[in-house]
């Protein structure tokens, strides 16, 4: 297990914890009771830090290395073995910053559409940390119109930094392709159900993002820009991302607040990385019931809810 900055005082008593049973286990005195007395400790420091932390400390937890990311949800929720992958945007590559296929839950045929980052520094660059290029937002359009065909609900699970911002990612048309999947999914004749699972930035996170139901996981963030990206433009520098994230009301109960979301999916405590397969169990419920309550909506209303979600986003004048 790895750990952040503020998680250290964990770290201490996980270790004191750990030498507390090798003394016991290698001696063969009774140590239970002093084993349990920082086992308390543990859980009171764990419940003190996790229920209160910042914008940018719940930021470093969306980020945690040993957090699941889309992969990890498909593996953990669907029925075994029934993923299948579906690759390429039948123009020009497959993306593998964005992946997406087939699956069931519980028999319940979905299509699950999502970014996916990598665990190693080599699938990390593999994957672009995430990050999609035209041609992954154009597969995520090209399955999501398979799935409207065949009247299977739709899936996205988000976690990018954003779009990949390359030159050759502009060349192939990025705002054009994220744009065309604004529009598509918002006419979709099938039911749409996001879910934020880690980063939700800018129109990277959009271009999948325009669901019937979207919410967010408890450590999650989605707003229009990093916090290090917005500090940069403001300051000049990323020492002030802190006060960024603080203003730019990124947290699941801010965009709960503001009407951006429809729910917060509870993880457990420390994060979705300390018991990932109740994470999933939490995800999955959640989608089966989406999925049961927009059953009986025509594809017409499908589109007209979605619709309407959006458009009471915000304030303009006409």
């Amino acid at each position: 297990m790895e750990y952040l900055s503020f998680e250290l005082p964990i770290k201490e008593l996980m270790d004191q914890y750990q030498t507390c049973s090798l003394v016991g286990e290698e001696s063969g005195v009774d140590v239970k009771l002093a084993c349990s007395q920082i086992e308390d400790k543990i859980i009171d420091t764990k419940k003190r830090i996790y229920g209160n932390l910042t914008p940018w400390q719940r930021v470093q937890l969306s980020r945690h290395p040993d957090r699941p990311y889309t992969i990890d949800y498909i593996n953990g929720m669907v029925d075994k073995g029934s993923f299948l992958e579906l690759h390429g945007d039948r123009n020009f590559a497959d993306d593998p910053a964005m992946i997406g296929g087939l699956a069931t839950l519980d028999g319940q045929k979905v299509m699950i559409i999502g970014t996916q980052k990598g665990r190693t520094t080599k699938e990390r660059q593999h994957r672009r940390f995430g990050m999609p290029n035209p041609e992954g937002y154009r597969k995520a359009l090209r399955l999501m119109k398979l799935a409207e065909k065949f009247k299977i609900p739709v899936i996205t699970l988000v976690d990018t930094p954003g779009a990949y911002p390359g030159l050759e990612a502009e060349e192939r048309g990025q705002g054009e392709a994220i744009a065309r999947n604004i529009f598509e999914m918002t006419m979709l004749k099938t039911p749409i159900f996001t879910y934020i699972i880690g980063e939700g930035a800018s129109g990277g996170a959009l271009g999948i993002g325009v669901g019937n139901k979207v919410y967010m996981l408890e450590n999650t963030w989605y707003t229009v820009i990093a916090p290090e990206s917005c500090s940069s433009i403001l300051w000049r520098n990323w020492e002030h991302k802190e006060d960024a994230a603080n203003a730019l009301n990124l947290t699941p109960k801010d965009a709960l607040r503001e009407k951006f979301i429809d729910g917060i999916i509870e993880e457990p405590l420390g994060g979705a990385h300390y018991d990932p397969e109740t994470t999933y169990l939490n995800l999955k419920a959640s989608i089966l019931q989406n999925i049961k309550a927009f059953s009986k909506f025509t594809g017409k209303e499908l589109e007209t809810q979605r619709q309407d979600k959006f458009i009471a986003m915000g304030q303009f004048k006409g």
